[in-house]
């Protein structure tokens, strides 16, 4: 196979650095291969184009070369010295070849791959990919790159290290409210109206049913796919019920699960666990549902501004996706497995999120769109402290205010915007 290499498509707009871009230049100093997983539009793309200098590119959204690399996979590595490959998951057997081609010849930073879909979820890529590459996540923008600064939230919450007032922290709610409805997809970002925004979403997914479902499964209802986002749009930060959800939309609950774990292979929606000191427990008790990206969220379940006023309780929701969103993206720079989960008990006491270092120090945070604070609002981050003893680290309420607060010991109130 001769294949010629094309060339990347031209960045609009300033470039925003990417906290990824200095972990990618470790690993392709040291791996043969490297693969950026994320979803689409998120900015892998622009993002491998800064290591494009001696690298060939060439992408498997060509559907010219889709076929000609799905017909002869082997010929097409092998013609390879060092190359980018963008959106490798559309043809997964090109992994086991560039595994071969690796094992031949293991200079690092062979090739750059990127892929739309978790592809260590999908059984027959995993196994190509063990021991050979480094995998790192990409996720939509974060509000630490969009403002250039350093994503230090974690090792903050560590440390308990809140100075009292920051300039960064003076946010006002429209600012604030403009920040999370926006989201961190490039483009949706460059939209000018909250209707161009929306329009934006509804092809986005449109785009991902009917081409990107088909490369990581194989199913028969995939219409039914954009009606259960937006019915997990509606219901995001619950406790996920199944059969519940499947009821709105004829579907069973085993169908729910499936679809739901196609959905989070394409980087729309988590499942978010439930924390327990018991580690097996963990994968009995019911999970949260939470998109990664706020500003999706917010247009499938279309919530505009004047909504966020009167209807509460779905601001409340689509602050809590965005949180989720910012810790999932700070989480994603780290070189440790953390953990991320929620608190309930058995008396409906709540934590909105658990954080859980490699050495099982606990971090918990609730979420709350109110400018003000009080005592009452610590309930669930005691119960969790109580139950965690020494391995708890710190708990925190982010709120709408502007200043650090200390609630106690290891307590605190922290402005939404320190994310």
């Amino acid at each position: 196979m001769d294949t010629l290499p094309s060339k990347p498509p031209a960045v609009d707009g300033p470039l925003i650095t990417r906290h990824l871009a200095p972990v990618l230049r470790e690993s392709l100093a040291d791996t043969p291969a490297v693969l950026i997983n994320g979803p689409r539009q998120c900015g892998k793309t622009t993002l491998v184009q800064q290591f494009a200098g001696p690298l060939s590119y060439f992408t498997l959204d060509d559907p010219n070369l889709l076929a000609a690399v799905r017909q002869d996979p082997m010929g097409f590595a092998r013609q390879l010295d060092r190359a980018i490959i963008d959106e490798v998951q559309r043809a997964p057997e090109l992994l086991l070849a560039l595994k071969l081609v690796i094992d031949q010849d293991r200079r690092p930073g062979r090739f750059l791959l990127t892929g739309s879909a978790n592809l260590m979820a999908l059984p027959r890529i995993a196994d190509s990919l063990a021991g050979r590459m480094a995998l790192h996540t990409l996720l939509p923008l974060s509000q630490s790159e969009l403002q250039n600064r350093p994503n230090d939230f974690l090792q903050r919450a560590q440390a308990q290290d809140w100075a009292l007032s920051l300039p960064a922290w003076r946010v006002s709610p429209d600012d604030m409210l403009a920040r999370v409805l926006a989201g961190g997809y490039p483009e949706m970002r460059q939209r000018p109206t909250l209707a161009r925004r929306q329009a934006w979403a509804r092809a986005y997914i449109r785009t991902l049913v009917e081409r990107d479902v088909r490369d990581v499964a194989q199913i028969d209802q995939w219409q039914q796919l954009p009606q259960l986002l937006a019915v997990a749009a509606a219901h995001c930060g619950q406790l996920l019920n199944a059969a519940q959800t499947g009821g709105q939309l004829g579907l069973n609950s085993k169908t729910v699960d499936k679809y739901l774990g196609i959905l989070e292979k394409l980087f729309l929606v988590q499942r978010l666990p439930a924390w327990s000191r018991n580690e097996a427990g963990r994968l009995v008790k019911t999970p949260k549902l939470h998109f990664l990206d706020a500003g999706l969220q917010a247009s499938l379940s279309r919530l505009t501004p004047e909504l966020v006023f009167s209807q509460r309780e779905r601001w409340g929701a689509t602050l809590e996706t965005w949180v989720h969103g910012e810790l999932r993206k700070a989480l994603s720079l780290c070189t440790d497995d953390w953990y991320l989960s929620h608190f309930r008990d058995k008396d409906q006491v709540e934590v909105d999120f658990v954080i859980e270092s490699p050495l099982r120090r606990l971090i918990g945070i609730e979420v709350k769109a109110s400018a003000t604070v009080n005592a009452g609002d610590f309930k669930g981050l005691k119960k969790l402290q109580s139950l965690a003893g020494d391995s708890f680290t710190s708990g925190l309420v982010l709120y709408a205010g502007h200043q650090a607060l200390s609630f106690g010991k290891g307590l605190w109130a922290v402005p939404l915007a320190a994310l």
